[in-house]
């Protein structure tokens, strides 16, 4: 009934830009390493998070395009960055990056290490990058690997880098499980954005597409505004 109520409810117009644009998301290339990344000039949005916080699932949901991530059947064998264009009558405006779960056990050390080192470099340089979706069980709120990334982008996020953790999986908690996961998260983020996010149930997920568009698409400062609105100047007569 909650479900079919929550489908009844218009979407703002702000909504529907978010998702109509999100809809637009396309298979851009793969890269192993930084090195195999494409120059872009357009801003990057990277998700990140453990192999089993259903990354691949959310990305899928916001695009509303089934099996765009692919998730494999075994977690943490893909090594990858993949990453998908956005942008309306085939212009790209921005780049959704996906990049491979970490933590998961049998993927053996050596891969871990290099993988880690190489997530590490693109997230300390990668020019581009202009905001990180960190996904996070809430059952068992940010681990140790979570908060090591979170050191490493923290820095740029002084700087100005968007950030947000989102709490996947939200459907499987009850109100007080919830309002306790998003409480000792947010701590935990040093209190960062932090919102609750079910594919399933849809929760989160026009607000999430939002805080996206907006991310790509910052306003413009009213000094720049000002700057481009006025008259040059009318060469002297004389």
């Amino acid at each position: 009934m909650a479900a079919a109520l929550a489908a009844q409810v218009p979407q703002s117009a702000e909504a529907k830009i978010a998702m109509g644009w999100l809809h637009t998301a396309k298979f851009l290339t793969t890269a192993p390493e930084l090195k195999h990344l494409p120059p872009l000039d357009v801003p990057e949005i990277a998700f990140v998070g453990r192999s089993n916080a259903g990354k691949s699932t959310c990305i899928n949901t916001l695009t509303q395009i089934n099996r765009l991530a692919f998730a494999s059947k075994t977690p943490g064998r893909t090594q990858s960055i993949n990453l998908f264009s956005l942008g309306k009558q085939g212009v790209m405006d921005a780049v959704l990056a996906d990049l491979p779960g970490y933590g998961y056990a049998a993927v053996p050390k050596a891969a871990k290490a290099r993988w880690q080192q190489v997530m590490g470099n693109y997230l300390q340089t990668r020019d581009t990058l202009r905001g990180v979706v960190l996904l996070c069980d809430p059952r068992h709120g940010l681990t140790e690997l979570d908060e090591i990334l979170l050191d490493v982008i923290r820095p740029r996020v002084g700087e100005g880098l968007k950030f947000l953790v989102l709490l996947t999986k939200s459907d499987k908690l009850n109100k007080t499980e919830a309002a306790r996961a998003l409480s000792i998260v947010r701590l935990q983020a040093g209190g960062g954005d932090v919102k609750l996010f079910s594919s399933l149930k849809r929760q989160g997920v026009e607000e999430v597409a939002q805080h996206l568009w907006q991310w790509a698409h910052p306003p413009v400062q009213d000094d720049q505004a000002a700057v481009a609105a006025a008259p040059a100047d009318e060469p002297d007569a004389g």
